[in-house]
């Protein structure tokens, strides 16, 4: 009977219970002159209070940080998690000897079970629950930070400089490892451990000089700047700056040209994250760790997704933890959401404005087409035809505020129009001579000028009204494009090569070589990378800083015909490409397969352009007189538009 209700006891306050032999002395000595079942409880719990068991108390064992080493747990005292706290936090004790011997029998934790414990106590400090990290430090065994960084922290957001100055003598002895809580220091501190505890000083000096000006006592800050911080001869340029704030009057003005927060919570906590980078994990955590490696995880899951294709949010708020991140094709632009069929011959090209708000397409029946793209629905309606270019367009080019397009015929082609498509009407119909071959066509940055050039060896620099500011001779030039320093113009030549040339100081130099020809190419927005069309090999990218290939696509069908590829999505973190073989070919960018593949086209399809405000819009023009505009699949449930889905 006795066992029994002791056992009972036990399970309901979920301690352990203790050895029956010790049970059996206990309720001997205790519960003379009581009957029955009830003098043996009672016998029990007063044992359990007295935290003996018929025999003389041990020791209470000592807390550690890793699962063994001493640490104190005095009331009043600094806890084992290293936080200030009262005794228990005025919970009912639950320790006994029985516990404790449970306790020791626990398996020892891992390095990446304490890792795991730090993290969470260090979040769930940050949210307030500090009791809760009592317990799960004192459960665990181990320590949240050591307790001088604790007591460091303490008087830097407290204020106590000269205090926090002290206690960086003590963890000069803890910044030697990055793995051990304690160490003894059996060298001399090292060059860079003196470099970080004078960086670490000068920071605190500096904000305790900033909060003297910003409380009025000059004298005071002066004696810092004199006396403290210029001795440590750190960053002199820096102490430059700081005395240039005893100008200021106001607090208000010494806040706005120090772009400091004021003296408080808010700077001390800046500080305090700058002085935590300098001291070991081991013994401070770094600020918000947890979210840290959260947010990566989101962040890693997200460039490995291959359809990923909206703003990336850097924060956690709107992210679900609990299942991994995939987003559905059925988001991407895969799906057919018009057909556009008003031009009556072959379509060549097709290019969406700098704004995403038209798209223009220029086809061989001698008309450039501007459609105006619905922001709501995405919809395309045509809203203007330009008419007269007789030998066709195979190719145009938006300025850069979109008041103008350029548009340019084919080989036989020696004339280049210039609309303005806000009024529809024709700027300028250049032409140099008949001889001329103007097949493409780039702007500079600043709107005012352009190059064009073509295969029979002209390359023109001209203004708006077609008037020739420079020529290059000789250049036999394939496809251009412009560099955002408005200076140098990229041009594919004949010799399978892209060259820069550079029309102030008239020098050129070789950037891309290939070994085929190369039919077109274009830049992504950075500048750093190239695309080309290559004739008989496919779709390449090239880094133009590092002149390196960085890889070759797979699956489209390349022969001597122009096409024209583009970087797009959101971030253009895709490719995108027509083929010879009728379809359209989607790569990601660090995928030489293709991650999609859209058919509906019936002849080669010669360009492809993304919309560059919205990710989601894209369009290809062909051989078979249609433009088609791609985008998300119709209907979506909502576990697809949160950017999840479940293959079941």
């Amino acid at each position: 009977t006795l066992a029994s209700a002791a056992s009972s006891s036990d399970s309901e306050t979920g301690g352990a219970s203790p050895p029956p032999r010790k049970k059996s002395r206990g309720s001997a000595a205790e519960g003379a002159g009581e009957s029955g079942a009830s003098a043996a409880v009672n016998a029990f719990y007063k044992m359990q209070a007295n935290g003996t068991g018929g025999q003389e108390p041990e020791p209470e064992p000592q807390l550690s940080c890793r699962n063994g080493e001493s640490s104190s747990s005095a009331a009043g005292a600094v806890h084992s998690n290293g936080l200030q706290s009262s005794a228990n936090n005025g919970l009912p004790s639950t320790e006994s000897p029985a516990s404790d011997t449970s306790t020791k029998k626990k398996k020892r934790l891992s390095q990446s079970d304490e890792d795991v414990i730090r993290l969470i106590g260090q979040h769930l400090h940050g949210l307030g629950l500090n009791q809760t990290v009592d317990l799960l430090m004192q459960e665990s065994g181990c320590r949240l930070e050591h307790p001088a960084a604790t007591k460091f922290r303490n008087h830097v957001m407290e204020g106590e400089w000269e205090k926090a100055e002290s206690d960086l003598n003590e963890l000069k002895a803890l910044m030697h490892s990055p793995s051990a809580v304690v160490v003894r220091v059996q060298s001399p501190l090292s060059i860079s451990t003196v470099r970080c505890v004078n960086r670490m000083k000068f920071l605190l000096l500096q904000q305790k000089y900033l909060e003297y000006l910003e409380d009025g006592k000059i004298l005071e800050a002066l004696q810092v700047l004199r006396a403290e911080l210029t001795p440590l001869k750190y960053n002199t340029e820096r102490i430059h700056v700081l005395s240039g704030y005893l100008m200021c009057s106001l607090p208000d003005d010494l806040r706005a040209k120090a772009e400091w927060e004021g003296k408080g919570t808010a700077s001390r906590s800046k500080l305090l994250d700058k002085l935590q980078t300098y001291l070991p994990p081991s013994v401070m955590l770094p600020p918000r760790r947890l979210q840290a490696l959260l947010r990566q995880a989101v962040e890693l899951q997200r460039d490995r997704c291959l359809y990923h294709n909206t703003k990336l949010d850097s924060g956690l708020d709107n992210v679900s933890l609990l299942i991994d991140h995939v987003c559905s094709r059925k988001q991407f632009p895969c799906y057919t959401q018009q057909i556009l069929t008003e031009h009556c011959n072959e379509v060549w090209f097709c290019k969406f404005s700098n704004d995403g708000t038209k798209l223009a397409s220029g086809s061989k029946d001698t008309t450039v087409i501007i459609w105006q793209v619905d922001p709501d629905s995405h919809q395309l309606k045509q809203l203007k035809t330009l008419e007269g270019h007789a030998y066709g367009v195979s190719y145009l080019a938006w300025s850069p505020d979109d008041t103008y397009l350029i548009a340019c015929g084919p080989d036989d082609c020696s004339e280049l129009w210039l609309w303005n498509v806000q009024t529809g009407e024709l700027r300028t119909k250049m032409s140099q001579s008949h001889e001329d071959s103007l097949t493409s066509v780039a702007w500079n940055p600043d709107g005012k000028r352009f190059v064009t050039g073509g295969q029979r060896g002209q390359f023109y620099q001209c203004d708006l009204d077609g008037n020739l500011l420079d020529s290059w001779e000789g250049v036999r030039v394939q496809c251009l494009w412009c560099v955002s320093d408005g200076r140098t113009v990229l041009a594919s030549d004949t010799h399978q090569r892209i060259r820069g040339y550079n029309f102030e100081d008239l020098t050129d130099r070789n950037i891309v070589q290939e070994d085929h020809p190369i039919m077109s190419f274009t830049v992504s927005k950075s500048g750093r990378l190239a695309l080309l069309n290559v004739a008989t090999q496919g779709v390449h990218l090239w880094d133009l800083q590092d002149r390196v290939l960085v890889r070759k696509y797979q699956g489209v069908t390349q022969g001597f015909y122009t096409i024209h590829s583009c970087f797009g999505g959101y971030n253009e973190d895709f490719i995108a490409s027509g083929s010879e073989d009728h379809k359209v070919y989607i790569w990601h960018k660090r995928s030489e397969l293709p991650i999609a593949e859209l058919t509906g086209h019936t002849r080669t399809v010669n360009c492809v352009s993304w919309n560059p405000v919205l990710p989601g819009l894209m369009a290809s023009a062909s051989d078979d007189g249609t433009v088609r505009v791609w985008g998300p699949a119709p209907f979506l449930d909502s576990q697809e538009t949160e950017g999840h889905h479940w293959d079941i």
